[in-house]
Formats: structure tokens, sequence, C-alpha cells
């Protein structure tokens, strides 16, 4: 398939990943959801997701493209009042997929922007240099224990991956000690952090990070920042570990930093027990 060359669109959800892609493509539109909070400020143009057919609109307008879905994005409360057109006919097959799952529901959301004759790209395709490489090394090298509970973290979440609950999970000492969900990673390290210690077998364990199986990387690409590594700190972890050209590293200079002065480690790997 020939890939589209035209003008990008940053459909903006929260945190850094947004503003990383308008650092890779200036020249970019900027789209926010009203109701959703961002970090570009007057950058984005708002509009609300009840209007999917205006805000088509102002894309075309604009000469664009290619779009890119960047940052979280909640489900928002919606007013069926304020919908327009192109949302009427396409609510049932969003509601439908919602029920499926997110993986479902970014699908569909992804199949109707094709319909109308844009190209859906993936952030690691507009910011490669985001992508966590193999074989990426940051900090100690983890031990024997550690690699184990890495393999252990990575089976868990390759066995539940299907059904599209979250992509990180924590292991200490071959022991569960929490699986990202809805919550999100914040929840999940806070949630490890306040785990006893003698539940834990002396054992600081490990904090995994890798892609559903299956999933489309061009939505919800599983990411880390410098948050996310000040969690792993804060919950006692030795590291955490990526799967590898399948996670990005947002606000890299600053996330390898807080590893080197936090005192984890982070590796990227490949896993095997993960598919693509």
């Amino acid at each position: 398939m020939t890939r589209a060359t035209g003008r990008l669109c940053v459909i903006a959800g929260d945190g850094p990943l947004p503003g990383e892609m308008l650092q890779a493509d200036p020249d970019a539109m900027a789209i926010g959801i009203e109701g959703v909070a961002n970090e570009l400020g007057a950058r984005a143009e708002p509009h609300r997701i009840e209007r999917i057919g205006a805000m088509i609109g102002a894309m075309r307008n604009a000469g664009v493209a290619r779009l890119v879905m960047a940052g979280g994005i909640p489900r928002p409360k919606l007013d069926p009042a304020a919908f327009d057109a192109k949302s009427i006919e396409v609510a049932p097959r969003i509601a439908a997929a919602i029920q499926a799952g997110d993986d479902e529901a970014l699908r569909t959301i992804i199949a109707i922007f094709e319909e109308e004759g844009f190209e859906v790209v993936g952030a690691h395709e507009v910011a490669p240099s985001l992508v966590a490489e193999s074989g990426l090394g940051v900090g100690e090298p983890p031990d024997e224990a550690a690699q184990a509970d890495i393999a252990r973290a990575a089976g868990i979440l390759d066995a539940i991956s299907a059904l599209d609950i979250g992509q990180g999970c924590v292991v200490a000492a071959g022991q569960c000690l929490g699986i990202e969900t809805l919550q999100g990673t914040d929840a999940l390290l806070d949630h490890v952090a306040r785990t006893s210690k003698d539940l834990r077998l002396a054992a600081k364990g490990v904090y995994v990070k890798a892609a559903k199986r299956g999933q489309d990387l061009r939505a919800d690409m599983p990411s880390i920042g410098p948050r996310t590594v000040e969690g792993v700190a804060r919950a006692g972890l030795a590291g955490l570990a990526l799967e590898a050209g399948r996670t990005l590293i947002l606000e890299r200079e600053e996330t390898l930093r807080a590893v080197r002065e936090r005192g984890v480690f982070l590796i990227s790997q490949s896993f095997q027990c993960a598919s693509s």
C-alpha cells in the first residue's frame, strides 16, 4: 500500500506524547477533545467528541491526509443532543465496540477515519526515535532472580493479552503483585508500593511493560516516562523491562536520567512468549 505523505493531524490526549509528535512534525495540525486534558494549550484546536463530522471537515480544510492518536483519552460523557450527522451514523458501531473492550473500540475508530480517506499512523511511525530499541540497558543489569521475574511477568501479560486488560505487570520472587487495568500504570505501582513486605518474600521485584498480543500499535502503544520510573522506585522495585520495538520511551533523556538517579535498572528486550 502506498503511504500518504500529506499533512499530519495529532489528536491529542493527556501526557507528553502529543508534544513529542509536534516536535517530530512541527507543521502538524493539532486537535484537542473538549473535556479531555492535554498539554498543548492553545496549540490544539478544540473539538467536541460528539461532532465527529465537524472534526473531519476541519482536518480536510487543513489539508490533513494522515492522523495520529496520541496520549490518553478516557471515555468521555457524551451528550446525544449535540451529535452531528456523522456522529449519529457511527455511534452504534462505536457503542458496540466499546462493549468488546478498548482494543476493539480503537480499531473501530481507526476504521471510521480510514473510511473517510485518512491514513492512521502510529506514534512510532511519526517519531521512531521514541521506540525502545533492543539491547537498551541503563543502570545495574538485572540479576538472575530479576531476570526470572521478568520472564514470569512477560508470560503473565502474554497469557492475559487476549482479555484486553492491560500492558503492565509486577512480579517479585515469582509472585504476581499486580496487573495494570483500567486505572493505569500509576495506580498499579501505587498498589504495589502499599503491598505488605511480608507478601513480597524479601524480593524487590520488577515491572514489565509489553504490547498485548495482536494489538494495533497505531493506537495505545505501550509507553513509559519519568513518572513511571519514579513509581517503580517508590514501589521498591529493582527496575523495569520493556518489550523492544513495541514500547515507547517518552521524554527519553529525562526518563533515562531518572533511572540513573533513582538507582533502578531499565532494559529493553524481546519476550519470547509475546506475539505480534
